[in-house]
């Protein structure tokens, strides 16, 4: 129960005192019904993070006014029936397809424009709708920073130690299964994009609360270690794309008879090289010194070279290469041989 209060509390409160600092201003501002639609922003805006409630209040915004034109216009053509529920519904829908906040669709211009339908006068209950949502999202955007927000430094910690953790997990289990069994790669392959896209979706979201920081005053002083937090998510994000690449590498190999000999043979090499990078990939989400792990790293992808020139082992070989350049301190791009190597066998 402890912890529901201390992780929701702040939430709730946010959401409770927006709602009814909305609700009030439309009152002084001349609402001659009860303004519902201004305290509903709130409750789907501030769910999250102050920073995405900016993002979710224009989006309900735009939705709202969108719908609302929408369901008026269709009215003063056709008559309510299926199909022209089913043309507002559709229409609704493709619009917010454009309109979304983040991945999910925006189903708000569809549910504005049905509710014109329900309404006896949809011209004064779509004005209504409009101008009280827009207060709404004004107090929302107003308040959503000020009221109990979230230390972004301590979200955005818990963000940089998830993706540390995902990665180390797409890089060990991809080379546990490298030569092994085809079902176990075509699996593994299919985790690891679900991982990584989800990785790379919430490193989106980092750089966002960065871009927005700006909305969150009592955290504003932090900005710096929010922008690094943020750039290790960025090259988590970068390291993630190399980590599907090699999935597919391992996949592909595992299940070609003629390739899966080669495959298992460099499945001992590719472990060591797998653990020096993993270790690199945590220092380098901690914020900590990635140089010894980047060397032995690079050291053992040598030793790799020379011991297995193949064509197998080089694709195997250059996404570990990739992944050491994003994570090197320096930023620099590392010239280990191989794309001669790639040629040569070409």
């Amino acid at each position: 129960m402890r912890t529901i209060v201390t992780a929701d509390g702040p939430v709730v409160a946010r959401i409770t005192v927006t709602a009814a600092v909305a609700w009030q201003t439309s009152v002084w501002l001349g609402a001659d019904q009860p303004p519902v639609f201004a305290a509903l922003v709130p409750l789907f805006a501030m769910r999250s993070s102050p920073e995405s409630a900016v993002v979710t209040s224009l989006s309900r915004v735009l939705g709202v006014v969108a719908g609302v034109l929408l369901g008026i216009g269709v009215l003063n053509v056709l008559r309510p029936q299926t199909f022209t529920l089913a043309l507002v519904v559709g229409t609704g829908l493709v619009i917010g397809a454009v309109l979304r906040p983040g991945r999910e669709l925006n189903v708000q211009v569809a549910v504005s424009a049905l509710l014109v339908f329900a309404n006896p006068s949809p011209a004064a209950y779509g004005f209504d709708r409009v101008w009280e949502t827009a207060v709404g999202a004004l107090v929302t955007v107003a308040l959503g920073s000020l009221l109990w927000p979230p230390d972004p430094r301590r979200v955005l910690s818990a963000t940089v130690r998830d993706c540390g953790a995902r990665l180390v997990r797409a890089l060990t289990g991809t080379i546990a299964v490298l030569g092994t069994d085809t079902t176990a790669a075509r699996d593994n392959l299919a985790r690891v994009r679900k991982d990584m896209r989800d990785l790379q979706h919430t490193a989106q979201e980092a750089g966002q609360a960065e871009r927005l920081l700006v909305f969150n005053p009592w955290h504003r002083r932090h900005r710096g270690v929010v922008r690094d937090l943020s750039r290790r998510t960025a090259v988590a994000a970068g390291i993630a794309s190399h980590l599907q690449v090699l999935a597919r590498e391992v996949a592909f190999f595992t299940a070609r008879p003629d390739a899966v000999k080669d495959a298992a043979q460099a499945r001992l090499p590719c472990a060591a090289i797998a653990a020096s990078t993993a270790q690199a990939v945590e220092r380098r989400m901690e914020g900590a010194d990635t140089g010894p792990a980047i060397t032995a790293a690079r050291g053992e992808l040598a030793a790799f070279r020379r011991a297995m020139p193949g064509p197998v082992d080089v694709a195997l070989r250059r996404p570990f290469q990739r992944i050491l350049d994003d994570l090197d301190d320096l930023g620099e791009p590392h010239d280990d041989g191989d794309d001669g190597a790639s040629k040569a066998n070409t």
